[in-house]
């Protein structure tokens, strides 16, 4: 994985479960990435916390809430100052 730290902070469900990342940027920067489509149907990462980043509480909360909507997703936390992802992806 390109020498990026990856943990499974939440299992959802093995088959149907979405995917967000947490991903820590250091010094106290995060964003959330939801897994999407693109127009192609390709893969792809939406910035679901916006285009800036946000502090870890409301990154949090951010996962908490799509936690009270579908208990089936799965939380990924990637720690990379550089912002990468394993994959090739693109983040919209």
């Amino acid at each position: 994985m390109q020498g990026i730290t990856a943990t499974i902070v939440r299992k959802g469900d093995e088959d149907a479960g979405a995917i967000l990342i947490k991903q820590n940027l250091g010094g106290g920067a995060f964003r959330i990435l939801s897994q999407i489509r693109a127009m192609d149907g390709s893969p792809a990462w939406l910035q679901a916390t916006g285009a800036d980043p946000v502090d870890e509480p409301k990154a949090d909360a951010y996962i908490a809430r799509q936690v009270e909507r579908d208990w089936d997703v799965w939380v990924l936390e990637i720690e990379d100052r550089q912002g990468r992802l394993p994959g090739d992806a693109p983040i919209l």
